[in-house]
Formats: C-alpha cells, sequence, structure tokens
C-alpha cells in the first residue's frame, strides 16, 4: 500500500513538474505578446505639397525686423577696446575701425575690423545672421591671429536692448575648446557696446574684453 501510495505520489509529482512545464513557456509567449503590443508604429510626417514649400522658403529667405536692426549697424565705426590677458592682469587699450555692410539682399551683416593689437597689425572679418527658421542669431569670426573660426548662436533681449551670444573657439595654448559670450548692446543710434567673456578650466566665467563703438 505504501509503494503504491508512493508510486501515487511520484506520479503527482512528475503530473505537476509536466503541467509546470507546459504552463511556462505559455507564460512567456503571453509576455511576448504583451509587449509587442504595446509598440506603436511612428507615424511618417506627410510630406508638403509644393505650394506649401514655396511659402515655406519664401518665410525663410525673406528679411525681417531683426534685419532691420542689424542693418542699423551698417556705417564706419571707431572703437576703444579694453582687454585682459587674465583675471589678475590690469587692462590693456587698443583702438580699432569696423566699416560695416548688409549683403546679399540685406539677409547679413558683414563687419571688417582693422586696427593695431599688442603692437602688431590686427584684422578681422565678422558675419551675423538671422535665422527665421530657428529664429536666433548666428555669428562667425575670423582674423589674422589665428586660423580657427569662431561661430556663436543667441537671442536679442528687448528690455536690455542686448543680444547675447554663446560659442565655442579653440585655445591655442590647450588645444582644446573653450566656451565663450559675447553681450552686444544698443547704447543708441550711434553708441554700441561690446563684452566677451571666456569661461576658464576652473568653470568661472571672466571678462577678457569691453569694446565701446562710436559712430565715426
Amino acid at each position: 500500500m505504501k509503494k503504491l501510495f508512493l508510486a501515487a505520489s511520484v506520479c503527482t509529482l512528475c503530473f505537476t513538474a509536466c503541467k509546470n512545464e507546459t504552463k511556462q513557456p505559455v507564460e512567456e509567449v503571453v509576455v511576448a505578446t504583451d509587449s509587442i503590443v504595446m509598440e506603436e508604429p511612428e507615424t511618417p510626417e506627410a510630406p508638403m505639397d509644393s505650394i506649401a514649400m514655396q511659402k515655406a522658403w519664401e518665410a525663410y529667405m525673406a528679411p525681417g525686423e531683426a534685419h532691420k536692426r542689424m542693418a542699423a549697424d551698417e556705417g564706419k565705426w571707431n572703437d576703444e577696446l579694453t582687454f585682459w590677458m587674465s583675471p589678475d592682469a590690469p587692462p590693456e587699450k587698443a583702438t580699432a575701425t569696423d566699416e560695416v555692410k548688409m549683403i546679399m539682399g540685406g539677409r547679413y551683416q558683414e563687419s571688417i575690423t582693422t586696427g593695431e593689437m599688442m603692437g602688431m597689425p590686427f584684422e578681422g572679418r565678422s558675419t551675423l545672421a538671422y535665422d527665421n527658421v530657428t529664429n536666433e542669431y548666428i555669428s562667425t569670426w575670423i582674423d589674422n591671429m589665428g586660423t580657427g573660426l569662431a561661430v556663436m548662436r543667441g537671442k536679442y533681449d528687448e528690455a536690455s536692448k542686448s543680444t547675447t551670444l554663446m560659442g565655442t573657439m579653440v585655445d591655442p595654448m590647450s588645444g582644446k575648446e573653450k566656451q565663450m559670450k559675447q553681450v552686444y548692446t544698443f547704447i543708441d543710434d550711434d553708441t554700441r557696446k561690446i563684452e566677451m567673456y571666456e569661461t576658464g578650466a576652473d568653470g568661472n566665467e571672466v571678462k577678457t574684453m569691453e569694446i565701446l563703438m562710436k559712430r565715426a
């Protein structure tokens, strides 16, 4: 009788094990099926028709209020520069001149700067754009003191009458890029102020240059 009970118990255990083994894949399939059902395919964007494409491009290429503000800088300017070679260094002075004009149908501003820096002839060239799609200013700068190109982007603030641009440039000493900031303030019709800042290796922002522009 005990043998029969033992045999029955073994059979019961085997049957239970078989049932468990049979159920486990089913549960896995259900979970896998549920996870697949939850995924939704991405809906592709509907292509624009030719008329919508034309209108979008016309809006992109049309000069607006931001470009009028840029055009107000056209002309010749005399610059008084104050710059600091390091945070604890005394300020140094220099002078320069700017010739600013709008190009390509009033869509971009081009500025050529000439002067003397640390006893050497200095020449720089900048372009300024206002992107109608991203609603931001984009500035580029090159000069004869290096071989790189600096690019900055930013917004105009009506309350402070200033444009703040952020970007990077290569530090020739370390060979690494460093953060820089430019604040361009409209003082009045014939006066502008440019303030330049850099972020050092310690993460602190320091003022490196200030330019006071007077219309010639």
